[in-house]
């Protein structure tokens, strides 16, 4: 009797068409990657001798860039395979080569060879990476053959560093090798990998005996080759399980787990992120990354805030659930967020606080540990002996001395006051005036320049007032308590007015939120045509933002057209050349992305769900500056709303 929850022969076979037919349906190419585990194992040469077998089976293949490096077995592989020629590139007065990817684009193969997938590409490129290459490519129905070294996986370059304590820089994105079709592992044993490299077959003699003596190391080696064995056992399991699911064979599935990783400003929070991708790809699970927004992080400089959009992105790329939070303790926002989200296992880092803050100020850790019940939490130490230290603020920095100047007047003006009336008045009752310049200063400008005041009143307090006057010496012990209430009024009061400070400027950020989504919104249904509908959002977003803004729509020839613009509008070829491929590839693209990141505008494709309806483009006007993480949101979200009344009046 046939299983009730297996499918019918007639389901399988519709499946199996459906998956074969699947890429054509999409228009999407293919991604194969030869995946090895370090340089010289034959990854070039086993790709291109894939090339030439699929030649010979009367497919369209083309050579977009393969790096033999001079050796000679490699090299004979390319006889007979169609080479499109690199472009160059002038860069500082140097002429460089990088592959021709519109020449490929143009000429559109069946596959395109595409060596070393995380290579950098040189400035001027179109894009910063050659991975987002192979990603246009793919998407112009291309399939792609490309090599990678285990080491430039993202969220193993932590593991990469502990083996052979060499930092990577070059790194390539999960998702890519996730959207993977088919993932080749070459593979050669340490011993006749090094045998090669005596040879010279990897590198010329001199450098082979460097690199033997540092990265190449035997047990380097090994430790990597089983890292790229492991990474391709799990890519197998993941395939067979769906498959499993597929054609709903029985078997032991895991259970759903959902994780949630805390991040911060600090750099150690990519660390964090990597290793929490990680576990929740062996738990074949979900994860979070939350970040809080609290009273700690009301001065932030513009390198801090940079180090956090990092951490968002590489968030984004590892496929975690971003998420922003806000409130004045961290743990209790975190844990909250977790119980509302059945999290199983919070991962979080040492603290970074010193011995003397974690005994006034206490540690995130430490609540959540305290505070978790049944969720567990996985502490993660730091990477080795290092520690990591939150940088310095730029010390060359102007530094606004006028609240020091006006404390010291306002302290100034009450001892003159006091001095004249000591004789009439107790100097107990002049150093309760003396508070009011303290308190003013916390409250004006935070707790350096509260107890700089309250330093400075006491030590004026006490040459001026108390007798024995113009000297320090304390007559009266009963003034000393006094002393003390000054510094932990002055503590208190900072510590109250930071709070206020960040409750209002947080409330006032969520209404300027609010209030932007509603009001633009209302501009755009008070439209009268499609026209007043791009230029009534133009006017808004050129406001909100203090930015020149363009909207711009395809004409009859699918042609980019600006439709509505407001502000100082300089658009020359290169920057509609951007703002054409955003519209074509449906991503981001310009200032402050990986993409084209030259332009001077920054370009949002106008998405629907089911096309791409145009181009929205901003410029800011401070070239020095772009948005913060909270406006780029705004944006994507008042970018959204235009997507959609477009979609309806075109509808």
């Amino acid at each position: 009797m046939q299983d009730d929850n297996r499918p019918s022969p007639d389901e399988i076979l519709k499946q199996i068409q459906e998956e074969e037919g699947e890429s054509e349906i999409t228009g999407r190419g293919r991604l194969k990657i030869f995946l090895g585990y370090c340089a010289g194992v034959g990854k070039t040469y086993r790709m291109l001798q894939e090339a030439a077998n699929v030649k010979k089976q009367d497919n369209d293949v083309v050579i977009g860039v393969a790096e033999t490096h001079g050796r000679v077995e490699t090299e004979a592989l390319l006889e007979g395979l169609e080479i499109i020629p690199k472009k160059k590139i002038d860069y500082k007065g140097l002429i460089l080569e990088e592959m021709d990817l519109d020449s490929i684009l143009e000429r559109k193969p069946k596959i395109a060879v595409v060596d070393e997938l995380a290579h950098t590409n040189v400035n001027g490129s179109r894009h910063n990476k050659r991975y987002q290459d192979v990603e246009e490519l793919l998407n112009a129905g291309i399939d792609v053959y490309t090599t990678l070294n285990i080491q430039h996986i993202e969220s193993i370059i932590d593991v990469v560093y502990r083996i052979s304590y060499v930092k990577v820089d070059e790194t390539v994105p999960d998702r890519i090798l996730e959207m993977a079709d088919e993932i080749e592992l070459v593979d050669l044993p340490p011993e006749k990998l090094l045998q090669r490299l005596r040879e010279g077959k990897v590198y010329i003699p001199q450098k082979a005996q460097q690199a033997m003596q540092k990265f190449f190391r035997r047990g380097n080696l090994l430790a990597l080759r089983e890292l790229a064995l492991r990474y391709t056992a799990k890519q197998v399991d993941e395939e067979m399980r769906s498959y499993m699911e597929r054609y709903a064979i029985k078997g032991p599935w895991p259970v759903g787990s959902r994780l949630l990783v805390g991040f911060s400003t600090s750099p150690t929070s990519e660390r964090l992120l990597r290793i929490t991708h990680r576990m929740a790809a062996d738990l074949d699970a979900e994860w979070y990354a939350v970040y809080v927004e609290s009273p700690q992080q009301i001065e932030t400089t513009e390198k801090v805030t940079t180090q956090l959009q990092k951490n968002i992105r590489l968030a984004e790329e590892l496929g975690a659930k971003v998420a922003a939070l806000s409130g004045a303790i961290i743990a209790d926002e975190i844990l909250n967020f977790a119980r509302q989200k059945n999290i199983n296992l919070i991962i979080a880092g040492l603290s970074h606080r010193s011995r003397i803050e974690e005994i006034f100020k206490g540690t995130v850790l430490n609540e959540l540990v305290r505070k978790s019940g049944p969720i567990n939490v996985l502490i993660v130490g730091n990477e080795g002996n290092q520690t990591q230290k939150y940088e310095k603020p730029d010390k060359t920095t102007k530094q606004n001395f006028m609240p020091y100047f006006i404390s010291l007047l306002s302290i100034a003006v009450i001892i003159a006051g006091g001095w004249f009336l000591r004789s009439w008045i107790e100097p107990f009752n002049i150093g309760m005036l003396l508070l009011l310049p303290v308190i003013a200063s916390d409250i004006l400008w935070g707790v350096r320049v509260g107890l700089f005041t309250a330093l400075i009143s006491v030590a004026a307090f006490d040459f001026f007032l108390i007798p024995p006057y113009l000297t320090f010496v304390v007559g009266d012990v009963r003034y000393l308590p006094s002393f003390l209430v000054f510094f932990i009024v002055s503590l208190v009061v900072s510590i109250l007015a930071k709070g206020i400070r960040w409750q209002t400027e947080s409330a006032r950020n969520r209404e300027r939120f609010l209030f932007s989504l509603y009001s633009f919104s209302r501009e755009i249904i008070s439209a009268h045509n499609l026209d007043d509908i791009l230029q009534r959002s133009v006017n808004s977003i050129y406001d909100a933002f203090d930015s020149n803004v363009i909207i711009m729509l395809p004409d009859e020839n699918n042609m980019l057209q600006i439709k509505a613009q407001q502000g100082e509008i300089v658009f020359d070829e290169k920057e509609k050349a951007v703002a054409t491929w955003s519209y074509q590839n449906g991503q981001q693209a310009g200032r402050n992305t990986n993409t084209l990141s030259s332009a001077k505008w920054h370009y949002l494709p106008l998405k629907s769900e089911e096309n791409i309806l145009g181009v929205l483009g901003v410029n800011p006007f401070k070239n020095g500056k772009f948005l913060s993480p909270e406006q780029q949101r705004l944006l994507e979200s008042l970018a959204n709303i235009v997507a959609l009344y477009l979609q309806n009046y075109k509808g």
